[in-house]
């Protein structure tokens, strides 16, 4: 895109709201400045440049694809966008103005490849197990895993996820149920991931049917039962909070890029 102010060609980008996430920002800023509704892939290395002032500006990327058509022929130009167009990786890398968006216009191309989101989820934040004297598996969220659950919804959006599965526990039913309720997709709910009957052949089980899933997916359980989650994608085991996730990339059953984000 052009912006006339800097008489400069450059890659969309944009501020993010408060309380925004940045997934959801590069999806919603895509949106505004091209019309155009994407869905996020792979991770690239953020951009990292110093501005007016002395400040560092740090830029998230990600390579991205669009949901339905690609058309930008019909997009209202403005004083902060004056042209936007679709070119060749070629005639791109001689019109972008910085020679860091050219950096990232080389790793996007060497990773262009689609790929497919699983994200793994730990629930939010759940009432206390010492004073809970009832069935562990109908111990809820707290007020503040209600709201990470609700947060989570434009993460989940980002990433195309449409296939949910849950541990049967409430604390984790109820952590993606938000987003169940906006998009209209069924949770698959898995004893198999809860605390009291995970097993390293159920959680495998449940894993292999994710990573074969079309598009993205979440799969919402238990700190205990991460680790063979982990395992069971071949990866180290990462330290999740309550509402925290990592997205794992994947292609043809390999892994190809993992992103970890907080609550």
């Amino acid at each position: 895109m052009h912006r006339p102010r800097y008489d400069d060609w450059s890659f969309p980008k944009g501020k993010l709201d408060p309380g925004e996430h940045i997934t959801a920002a590069a999806v919603r800023e895509a949106a505004e400045e091209t019309g155009l509704h994407v869905r996020l892939g792979a991770p690239l290395t953020p951009q990292s440049y110093l501005v007016a002032g002395g400040r560092t500006k740090v830029v998230h990327y990600w390579v991205g694809r669009c949901v339905g058509d690609d058309d930008v022929s019909g997009y209202l130009v403005n004083a902060e966008i004056d042209d936007l167009v679709w070119i060749s990786v070629r005639e791109a890398a001689e019109k972008l103005t910085y020679s860091f968006d050219r950096d990232t216009l080389d790793e996007a191309v060497k990773r262009r490849e689609k790929t497919q989101a699983l994200l793994v989820l730990r629930h939010g934040d759940a009432r206390a197990r010492k004073s809970w004297r009832k069935d562990d598996r109908l111990r809820p969220l707290l007020k503040t895993g209600t709201v990470q659950a609700e947060r989570l919804v434009p993460l989940l959006a980002a990433y195309d996820v449409t296939t949910v599965a849950s541990s049967s526990s409430i604390r984790c039913v109820q952590t993606v149920a938000p987003y169940a309720a906006l998009t209209g997709f069924d949770v698959g709910l898995h004893d198999g991931l809860s605390e009291e009957d995970a097993t390293k052949s159920s959680v495998d089980e449940v894993v292999e049917d994710l990573l074969d899933a079309s598009a993205g997916a979440v799969l919402c359980t238990h700190r205990p039962v991460l680790p063979h989650v982990f395992e069971a994608l071949g990866l180290e085991k990462v330290k999740l909070e309550p509402g925290g996730l990592i997205v794992v990339h994947h292609r043809k059953g390999r892994v190809t890029a993992v992103e970890q984000h907080r609550p």
